[in-house]
């Protein structure tokens, strides 16, 4: 298989899509105070943190799939399985951990939020055509 899926992201990439996830956040928060102060900045910020958050559910998708990748094609569960080093805890706790990522459902939620996403953008520019 190839290196790229044991390869973790940079320093720079970490922070840069942390902060991305941060400012979504706030993006969104701030919905409510500029349909007060300036109702003209909602559509553009509210089209920010869903563009943002596309992007950073999808890189988070990403991030799962290679991690679920490596546990399938490296055999780890099976390895550890048969692995007489561990102790009974120590395999225990193991099998949990890998046998949770690879079972998890994360990416389906991620992919539920990057595809919601998609449809609220698509809806509201219909809504804007629409002149409602």
């Amino acid at each position: 298989m190839e290196s790229s899926i044991m390869k973790t992201s940079g320093r720079l990439e970490t922070y840069s899509i942390f902060s991305l996830g941060i400012f979504c956040t706030i993006a969104f928060r701030s919905l409510t105070i500029l349909k007060t102060c300036e109702p003209s900045l909602v559509r553009p910020m509210w089209y920010a943190g869903v563009i943002g958050y596309f992007v950073f559910f999808l890189y988070r998708f990403h991030i799962s799939s290679k991690r679920r990748r490596a546990v399938r094609y490296y055999r780890l569960v099976e390895t550890v399985r048969q692995d007489t080093f561990l102790t009974g805890e120590q395999r225990d706790a193991m099998l949990y951990l890998l046998g949770s990522i690879e079972k998890s459902k994360e990416n389906i939620n991620y992919f539920a939020i990057f595809f919601f996403s998609i449809i609220a953008i698509l809806v509201d520019m219909a809504f804007c055509l629409s002149g409602k």
